[in-house]
């Protein structure tokens, strides 16, 4: 019963939160789904930045993020481009009134103002209480854990040089800080 009462309250923020952007993204013309992809396109690695891993990040169907992804792109938000190496794998970027709307909307994000009543030690515990349970409930389902880089099994790192094994790439400082749809807990 406790990991059912731990739940229902990240659903009822989950749901105050939500409730809060849909008004503010209705005058925009954006659902919170439309500010999720270009959160998560801001953040992600060129090997996570295509259609396909947006679908599996946010576990929607197809259609859905098909259909997200063209009111983004339609204003303007985004931008396509097709993978040299194979042209049907596209990949996703954010414009720069892409890059602009992220900075407004998260200049009046809710949840830093609600998160300064929290001293450092209070939200560093619930930081690491929700981090264990996203890592046990992405093991549970069988689902990729989209972590960042430097947190990778997969990457190393020599002299201040970065590299990703899966790959056999270079990463940049900057790289190592991204999303990655390959990333192995270590």
């Amino acid at each position: 019963m406790r990991e059912l009462s731990t739940f229902k309250l990240i659903d009822r923020i989950t749901t105050l939160l939500r409730s809060e952007e849909r008004k503010r993204y209705l005058a925009m013309g954006l659902q919170p789904i439309h500010v999720q992809i270009l959160e998560y396109l801001a953040q992600c690695n060129k090997l996570s930045d295509t259609p396909a891993a947006v679908t599996e990040y946010f576990g929607l169907t197809k259609g859905t993020v098909s259909q997200s992804l063209q009111v983004l792109e339609r204003k303007g938000y985004i931008e396509k481009t097709a993978n040299p190496q194979d042209r049907r794998i596209l990949h996703l970027n954010l414009s720069p009134e892409g890059k602009g709307l992220l900075d407004e909307i998260l200049g009046v994000n809710m949840l830093p103002h609600a998160c300064k009543t929290l001293n450092d030690d209070q939200f560093e515990e619930i930081n690491k209480a929700l981090n264990t349970a996203l890592i046990a409930l992405q093991a549970a389902n069988n689902l990729r854990s989209f972590g960042v880089c430097h947190t990778c099994k997969k990457m190393s790192e020599v002299d201040n040089h970065y590299l990703c094994e899966l790959t056999q790439e270079p990463l940049s400082q900057d790289d190592t800080m991204q999303i990655c749809r390959e990333h192995v807990l270590t």
